[in-house]
């Protein structure tokens, strides 16, 4: 669970920065070519608490925004209790249910030594020879697919209670920790401390990314916490990797938190504040090069700790940055091949699958809605991809019931909300999707176990 606050950092937001943030407004997500050095749909993790409350609480006036504009979404998971017997089958279970998915997890290491200076999110480890058979346990669970690390927010950006000695000390921690992880997946990409842009300067942030191994990670993050608008962390981001590139330091990528930089005025704490927004949709698609993902590392709903205790998900808070917001961009079902790693208990093939076209049927001539399913199946699982297209007039809502063939269950769903899972299931729109002009598709998606070739789907609006 994330517990970061952002306290450290009010003091070096100026009235300009403040200013700038303000007439930001909420960012939509950046169109375009992925630009960075990662591709592929980001992992929505179905145990977030903010998709917990949400499930819990049906009936609530906040729900269906909460649902639409946060639970929808790809967030970090949090890595934040000093657990080094149980890490590794966290991460695992973690990491299996994002490859199942074809999707890209993300993952936040909130565990080093003396972490926030003692302040509202203070813990980790006990001391740093701790620490690293933690990360080594945690390191052990990542598989061999593409991973994204934040590996300690404000290890770098925030070291005034550390001495000349535990500064070095934390340097060489980090160092080892970013090359344990690299070692044990080599597609694991690897984010060091950046701070954001209106905290040290990008100079110093380069030095410090520097004294702390950036040379063996792939980049490193800024914003976590933070409400500073997505340009003026993109033009920070230059600035730093440029200096890096001084020193002889090339390649390195920037990502950014954009889970609450939507908009901003008053107080730094977002507990007591009412002007806050969610940014960007979570993406790799950001059509910058030096920029390889657009994240939401901290949790939208999650305190600060100066109202509510740290990390503990509020929904006035997840409803007060997400009201008013723009509903997300429709999102794309995974577009990778399936797993090539064995599953706990079948293994795919080496080729690919077999692909079922979609029929070729028309819309329907009078009013509501047709579906059809293309099923992507390989040895123990598959994916569905449904359009539904409206009839010659415009629909408001729809319903698509799938007959799923004996032993198939559904482990995930995107664009829309299933009931059930195995059977015959029903998938409702969700809030940004339920419109559908005359003769117009969206489409949503679902992935499963078992085989899902013969599958049957009917629309109704």
């Amino acid at each position: 669970m994330a517990i970061l606050s952002s306290r450290r950092s009010s003091a070096a937001i100026s009235v300009a920065a403040v200013a700038g943030l303000a007439a930001a407004g909420v960012g939509l997500a950046v169109g375009g070519a992925s630009a960075g050095t990662v591709s592929g749909s980001l992992y929505r993790d179905p145990s977030s608490a903010v998709v917990r409350w949400v499930a819990a609480n049906p009936g609530d006036s906040r729900a269906a925004v909460i649902r639409d504009k946060i639970a929808s979404q790809p967030q970090a998971r949090w890595y934040a209790n000093f657990n080094p017997s149980t890490i590794q089958s966290e991460v695992s279970s973690f990491i299996g249910a994002a490859n199942s998915a074809q999707q890209i997890p993300v993952l936040s290491v909130y565990e080093i030594t003396n972490r926030d200076c003692g302040g509202a999110s203070a813990g980790g480890a006990p001391d740093l020879n701790q620490y690293q058979t933690w990360v080594s346990n945690f390191a052990r669970g990542l598989g061999n697919q593409t991973v994204l690390i934040i590996l300690e927010t404000d290890s770098l950006a925030l070291q005034t209670c550390l001495s000349t000695g535990e500064l070095n000390a934390r340097n060489q921690a980090l160092t080892t920790a970013t090359q344990t992880i690299k070692s044990a997946n080599p597609n694991a990409k690897v984010y060091l401390d950046g701070g954001h842009s209106t905290w040290n300067s990008a100079n110093d942030t380069a030095n410090r990314l520097r004294a702390a191994g950036v040379q063996y990670a792939d980049g490193f993050f800024t914003n976590v916490s933070n409400f500073n608008p997505t340009s003026s962390e993109a033009n920070f981001g230059r600035a730093v990797i440029s200096a890096l590139n001084g020193m002889g330091i090339s390649g390195k990528r920037q990502v950014i938190d954009t889970s609450r930089n939507g908009g901003a005025a008053g107080d730094w704490c977002a507990d007591d504040n009412t002007d806050r927004r969610i940014g960007q949709y979570p993406t790799t698609n950001t059509g910058d090069a030096n920029i390889d993902a657009y994240l939401w590392v901290k949790p939208p709903g999650e305190a600060d700790g100066c109202r509510y205790t740290a990390g503990s998900f509020q929904p006035d808070l997840a409803f007060s940055l997400a009201n008013g917001a723009p509903n997300p961009p429709t999102t794309a079902p995974p577009t990778t091949n399936p797993p090539t790693t064995a599953p706990p208990t079948t293994a795919p093939p080496t080729t690919a699958p077999p692909t079922t076209a979609p029929p070729t049927t028309p819309p329907p001539t009078g009013n509501g809605c047709s579906a059809s399913v293309a099923i992507n199946q390989w040895n123990g699982g598959f994916t569905a991809s449904v359009n539904v297209t409206a009839g010659s007039a415009a629909i408001n809502g729809w319903t698509v019931t799938v007959a799923l063939p004996g032993g198939a269950a559904i482990t995930s769903t995107w664009n829309a909300q299933a009931s059930g899972t195995s059977g015959t299931v029903r998938f409702t729109n969700v809030g940004y999707n339920g419109q559908v002009g005359a003769g117009q598709t969206t489409n949503f998606g679902f992935q499963g176990t078992g085989t899902g070739q013969g599958a049957t789907v009917t629309c109704a609006a």
